[in-house]
């Protein structure tokens, strides 16, 4: 066994691995940019080390100095976490030819199985099903429309190096196809350092199903059990539980069968998800994620193991401690908390300082974190804070558990999706397990938590323009992740609604002014000066957070001069254009 090991990670994961380490007995080094040093995982290892300022390709993404920091402080072992280096088969190979081990699997598996259309491939091979797809990397938008001439549409244009969400477009319609590609192209290339795309027939009523594999290096392979990821927004997933609710136990065993075979036929090693689209009683093979994921507590609370702890075992050669086709026991829920404001639902990112954290406590909860009170959810990295998991013996209990978990969950600073996920799981389609990978977008009306935003006021200090949070003392006004419905105002108003300055089509009319909503990097500009634009055009791209925020025209209007270059670095509520508006709003 180690006696230490390097997380080259941040965040959640960071603090999640360091705390197993610290079960095992295992010393931790944590790894940090410059605007991190402060940060909880930092404050949880025995020893840190900074990698420098600057963006996350200088530091987290720094192989080099990785490497140097494992060699320095005598880690024998690198756990890459999620996200970041994890799915890097350069990095793992670098790992080992330093002399060290990389917690996860080999960089050939990583770099077939990472590859998505390599992946494809594989699961040709290992007879796994596969939903209709290119038969490799697409050259532009002509082949979108060639293959949706084929297959009809929506088709998903998607990152053959990626995943979570990144370099992923939905095209419903061959008019999308080229904006579509580009997008991906673009967001791939930023996230993953490879633009190749490739194309998927999205299927309209899938389910998000995975099932989480782990071999070790002596020829063992198990699958241990199923997730359900279906509530997802932008392909990023919101809740997950496992089992998967309401499959036969014969797709079950299917699904987990055709997993392992995929494993197998890569010689897998360690940790790994193999993704389902399900529609009906049939699975078709989505992706491999060869890392731990995201939503892995769900899975260890269901079957009483600790996924962390075994890689590391894994990884230091001893046999696997878990046995073939684990049968879960009970049920558990996860919610990601994340710094977004739903703002009737675009979740737009949020980064800001938190001014109180409290957890709730309880039978069957847990709540992994990579924030206390005091820290702040820097705009450079992804927003999650936190996941809030309820375990119950079946899911009503699970259910139940999230539901006041989440009500009594105490977040103030930044607005956060609990709202979301309460409206969720309290949802008469979800309390049935009656939804597909499009149900959130397409069924779930967040007007209301656009109304109980958080007010703003604007301030302009030296030409630039700040957002300044402002807690409403009204009744219903959230304070911090917390809000009441507002009864009592209401019936003050002859029972309507209380209007809010962020309400859609109720707060003040646009004076044409187009400001950055949040702090980011200009990745599209548009328009020109002098241009026409009609209300709802898409202006501006600005990158946050791992993410692609589209800002659009307030109203018809002509553009004013752009303040704004792909590359600038935007602060929040910077002035990007005026339009001049063809109309005076009144």
């Amino acid at each position: 066994m180690f006696s230490k090991i390097l997380i080259a990670n941040r965040g959640e994961i960071a603090v999640r691995v360091i705390r197993s380490c610290r079960t095992l007995g295992i010393q931790s080094v944590a790894v940090h940019s410059e605007a991190d040093s402060a940060s909880l995982h930092v404050r949880e290892a025995d020893e840190a080390v900074n990698l420098g300022a600057g963006p996350a390709s200088e530091n987290y993404l720094s192989i080099d100095r990785i490497i140097a920091a494992a060699q320095e402080t005598g880690a024998e072992a690198i756990h890459p976490g999620y996200g970041f280096l994890s799915e890097n088969a350069g990095f793992a190979q670098a790992v080992a030819d330093a002399g060290l081990v990389f917690i996860g699997p080999s960089p050939d598996a990583i770099s077939t199985m990472g590859e998505k259309v390599a992946a494809r491939a594989v699961a040709i091979a290992a007879e796994v099903p596969l939903a209709p797809g290119s038969k490799g990397a697409i050259r532009g938008a002509n082949d979108v429309i060639d293959f949706g001439a084929e297959h009809g549409y929506p088709i998903l244009v998607k990152a053959s190096a990626g995943g979570g969400g990144r370099g992923m477009r939905l095209v419903e319609s061959e008019e999308q196809a080229e904006d579509a590609v580009a997008a991906a192209v673009r967001e791939a290339t930023a996230a993953f350092g490879n633009g190749e795309v490739y194309l998927e027939r999205y299927l309209t009523s899938a389910r998000h199903v995975e099932v989480q594999v782990f071999a070790d290096k002596l020829g063992t392979t198990v699958y241990v059990g199923d997730r359900d990821c279906s509530v997802q927004r932008r392909h990023q997933k919101l809740i997950e539980e496992s089992p998967a609710p309401g499959l036969s136990s014969e797709l079950r065993a299917a699904m987990g069968a055709a997993a392992v075979r995929l494993a197998e036929h890569v010689s897998y090693a360690g940790a790994g998800t193999v993704e389902f689209l399900v529609e009906g009683d049939k699975f078709y093979f989505l992706e491999m994620n060869t890392r731990i994921q995201v939503e892995h507590p769900v899975t260890e609370l269901v079957h009483g193991v600790d996924l962390i702890a075994e890689q590391i075992r894994v990884a230091a050669g001893e046999k696997l401690g878990l046995t073939d086709n684990l049968t879960p026991n009970g049920a558990a829920i996860e919610a990601r908390i994340n710094a977004e404001d739903v703002a009737g639902g675009k979740f737009l990112p949020a980064p800001g300082l938190i001014e109180e954290l409290v957890a709730p406590d309880g039978e069957g909860l847990r709540f992994d974190a990579g924030y206390q009170s005091g820290d702040e959810v820097l705009p450079y990295y992804d927003s999650l804070i936190g996941k809030l998991i309820a375990y119950g013996p079946d899911r009503e209990t699970a259910l139940a558990r999230l539901e006041d978990g989440l009500e009594r969950l105490v977040i103030k600073g930044v607005p956060t999706t609990v709202p979301a996920s309460l409206k969720v799981i309290r949802h008469e389609d979800f309390q049935a397990a009656r939804f597909t990978t499009r149900w959130l977008e397409e069924t779930v009306d967040f007007s209301e938590e656009e109304e109980e935003a958080l007010a703003r006021n604007e301030v302009e200090v030296g030409g630039r323009f700040y957002i300044i949070p402002q807690f409403s003392d009204r009744p219903g006004a959230r304070n911090g992740s917390h809000w009441t419905p507002p009864a009592e105002e209401a019936a003050s108003n002859g029972g309507q609604r209380p209007r809010t300055a962020r309400a859609r089509g109720k707060g003040k009319a646009s004076d044409g002014s187009v400001k950055a909503p949040m702090q980011g990097t200009i990745i599209k500009v548009n328009v020109e000066e002098g241009q026409d634009v009609a209300a709802g055009d898409i202006l501006f791209v600005l990158e946050a957070m791992k993410m692609e925020n589209p800002i659009q025209a307030p109203a018809a209007g002509t553009v004013g001069t752009v303040h704004a270059a792909v590359g600038d670095s935007m602060a929040a509520g910077t002035l990007l254009t005026q339009l001049l508006l063809e109309e005076v709003n009144g």
